[in-house]
């Protein structure tokens, strides 16, 4: 298969689900703000090194329990909404940032990494990348990492660009009410996700 040919269509898959909004681009932007862009970028590796390995193990049959079990695909979603759900009301009701002040604190690496797997978003793009493109020639697991790395090579720009977009907005917000309905609007946002997740 041409090269150009198959990846054309993987990035254009990445790019949709990753440039449009969800729990990850949401809590992205409310960290930008809140925290600024360089800060952020421990959530936004986190959430490309989360879901690396999500979807590395969908294609090597992690995603057979899907199939095989459909309480999984439930519970997990019902993990996930509640998740989100406490995740929306600390977004919520975070102070306002104090500038020069190393009070709070934004998602780390690790903390981004592990709610991919309690993401339904992240498992329905890794499961409908690795059903649609995973290469059937060759070697499987050789495959599925590096179709799994390009595709977080494409998500880069795509999550680091609502990160951006935060932090802008950061710097326009000027007092303490005009951060409070920034957080409330942020948090209404992330729990609305789970309306997407259940319905």
């Amino acid at each position: 298969m041409d090269t150009l040919a198959y990846l054309g269509p993987v990035t254009l898959f990445m790019v949709s689900m990753t440039i449009t909004p969800g729990p990850n681009n949401v809590m992205l932007t409310a960290s930008g703000a809140n925290y600024g862009f360089r800060r952020t970028m421990p959530h936004v590796l986190g959430i490309l090194g989360g879901c690396f390995v999500l979807f590395a193990a969908i294609a090597l049959g992690l995603g057979i329990l899907f199939e095989r079990y459909p309480l999984v695909q439930t519970a997990l979603r019902v993990i996930g909404s509640l998740y989100l759900l406490y995740l929306a009301w600390k977004i919520a009701t975070a102070p306002p940032p104090e500038f020069g002040d190393a009070e709070g604190r934004p998602f780390g690496f690790w903390q981004a990494a592990a709610f991919q797997f309690a993401n339904p978003k992240a498992w329905v793009m890794g499961l409908t990348l690795m059903a649609s493109f995973l290469p059937e020639d060759g070697n499987s697991v050789v495959n599925a990492l590096l179709l799994a790395g390009f595709a977080e090579l494409v998500g880069l720009p795509c999550i680091s660009l609502w990160a951006g977009f935060g932090t802008a907005i950061g710097r326009w917000l000027k007092g303490p009410r005009a951060w409070r309905i920034f957080n409330g609007t942020m948090g209404a946002l992330t729990a609305a996700c789970v309306f997407f997740i259940l319905g």
